[in-house]
């Protein structure tokens, strides 16, 4: 019996399967690159394949620059080169590669380079957005952290003066602020107390201002009189670097000796501290100088004033004044009006009061300054 007479396969057949191995091997090699999110990954296993599929020398990538196996120096003469792109066509990386001996590339190893490349420009951009999930995620929650942080240095509880009450509220624009506000209670039973505002908003602002609070409390502590306090506090600013001293400070401070009911204020370019007294008419505590920060050497003069039953005292920051209403501002002068038509006994529940008509007066618009402030009245008898 004959033997069969097996045929040679035809060209159509040989390059059909070829073409399959090509598929199964870039199905494979997509399966690979994007079995991970770390960018570093996805470059390494792209690299590898290349080289080990093909054979070939060596190849990196330029950015990040990473390689594997063998590649020539800079500028890479003889190389191949192909781009990666995202979804949109922007250029992400660029893969190079080195053939044996700087031979061309043959047409399957140039179709196969450009088919990874596609896959790997969409596993790169990939890798990169979660990078950059993962950092806005880190952001997120060093912002929250430094948040609670800065809340926890707003005074928590009130100083119990026999005779009066005090209340603070503070509100930043964003994340943290650079708004600053501060009691301190002496052995003697006087009350120190501070309402700042640093130049600018968010982080570096925050950042200018819990440096602020503590040179504040270390001048307190030294028990220097109110306006060289204040002097103080501004030399130790100017001598910072040029960053902080970019961000200057205005604030004003206050002293009160609750046994002879007087107030000793030095206004450092704030805006003005707004004092009732009993019968209704108003004062207003302006600046004596410069904010701090700006001029090395400033002389500012401090304002005594007596505080008898019923006066009522107001600090704020330019956030409460600055609010709008499309294009009105709601004003010193509706702050005040506001502030004389409260006649609650605790100063907790006109600040409410004030609050409640920042929201109102602004409706829909969002908040765009820091708001913090500081209120002060004496017990009628």
């Amino acid at each position: 019996m004959a033997s069969p007479i097996h045929s040679a396969p035809s060209v159509e057949t040989l390059d059909l399967q070829q073409e399959i191995v090509r598929l199964q091997a870039l199905l494979e090699t997509s399966r690979q690159v994007h079995s991970t999110i770390r960018l570093d990954e996805v470059l390494s296993t792209v690299l590898r394949i290349v080289v080990r599929e093909l054979e070939l020398p060596g190849a990196l990538s330029t950015d990040p620059r990473m390689s594997y196996g063998e590649m020539p120096e800079e500028p890479w003469t003889g190389c191949f080169r192909f781009p990666l792109h995202d979804k949109e066509g922007h250029h992400l990386t660029e893969m190079v590669v080195a053939t044996p001996e700087g031979r061309p590339l043959t047409i399957y190893e140039e179709d196969f380079l450009e088919r990874i490349a596609l896959q790997a420009g969409v596993a790169v951009e990939n890798a990169r957005y979660y990078e950059r999930s993962v950092e806005w995620a880190r952001v997120q929650q060093d912002l929250h952290a430094a948040r609670a942080i800065q809340r926890s240095l707003v005074p928590q509880q009130m100083p119990a003066i026999e005779g009066y009450s005090v209340a603070v509220r503070y509100s930043a624009c964003y994340e943290v602020g650079g708004d600053c506000v501060d009691i301190i209670s002496l052995p003697d039973g006087v009350q120190v107390m501070a309402v700042a505002d640093v130049a600018g908003k968010g982080l570096a602002s925050a950042i200018v201002s819990t440096a602020f609070r503590s040179a504040f409390r270390a001048s307190v502590g030294a028990g220097l009189p109110l306006a060289e306090l204040v002097s103080r506090l501004n030399r130790q600013h100017c001598a910072e670097g040029d960053e902080t001293r970019n961000r200057y400070v205005t604030g004003i401070f206050l002293k009160l000796d609750p046994r002879a009911h007087r107030l000793e204020v030095v206004n450092a370019g704030h805006n003005p501290g707004f004092l009732v007294r009993p019968d209704g008419t108003t004062h207003e505590l302006k600046a004596s100088a410069t904010p701090i920060g700006i001029l090395p050497i400033v002389e500012y003069s401090s304002e005594i004033a007596d505080f008898p039953p019923g006066s009522r005292l107001l600090f704020y920051t330019d956030g409460l004044t600055e609010v709008f209403q499309g294009d009105e501002e709601f004003g010193a002068e509706r702050l005040l009006a506001t502030f004389l038509k409260c006649n609650s006994p605790e100063c907790a529940a006109i600040l409410d009061t004030l609050w409640q008509e920042l929201r109102r007066f602004a409706g829909n618009e969002s908040q765009d300054d820091d708001m913090t402030a500081l209120a002060l009245m004496r017990m009628r008898a």
